[in-house]
């Protein structure tokens, strides 16, 4: 949703330089709170006219992870005093995407007809890595109709040896 990105964007970005130098421990709370963030129970009550930000705040608190630094607490308050907790999850995306400009880390997700674990998912990030030329945080998803081999997503660069595409490919091919 372009909306959202664009609410959380900023709200990101003031994030991360405020907790710059412990964006790794930043990232795990607000993960936390994302998740919590992404409840619908949670996101209703907070929108209920009858209920204080105060108690919003409480019901977070209860809920939420522990033991929240003073930045997460003050965060929290002007997402929802701002009527923008409903954005958190997506707030977290662009966080975590900082982290990994600044460490020089980009996201790859796999997709693969069959598990992928251990020595094969080392080999198969070096491999990526080299072809992609950076060091990549890779993330694997199972996608049976792949049939097999994979497909890799890094930004908005596609890597696709999936049996499917070859299919397609052929298709294509055959029909011209």
């Amino acid at each position: 949703m372009a909306e959202l990105a664009t609410i959380a964007r900023p709200y990101a970005e003031a994030l991360f330089q405020v907790v710059k130098a412990d964006a790794a421990k930043a990232a795990e709370w607000l993960d936390g709170l994302a998740v919590v963030a992404a409840d619908p129970g949670l996101l209703q009550y907070a929108h209920d006219p009858k209920v204080t930000h105060a108690q919003v705040l409480d019901l977070i608190a209860q809920v939420g992870p522990k033991g929240l630094p003073a930045a997460a607490v003050n965060f929290v308050t002007i997402l929802v005093d701002n009527g923008r907790l409903a954005a958190l999850p997506e707030i977290a995306h662009h966080f975590h995407a900082l982290v990994d400009a600044m460490s020089g880390v980009r996201q790859a997700m796999v997709y693969s007809a069959f598990p992928i674990e251990g020595a094969a998912l080392d080999d198969l990030t070096k491999v990526i890595e080299k072809r992609f030329g950076s060091k990549l945080s890779v993330r694997v998803a199972l996608e049976p109709e792949l049939i097999g081999g994979v497909r890799v997503v890094v930004g908005d660069e596609v890597l696709d040896t999936s049996v499917k595409a070859r299919l397609e490919q052929m298709k294509v091919a055959l029909t011209a």
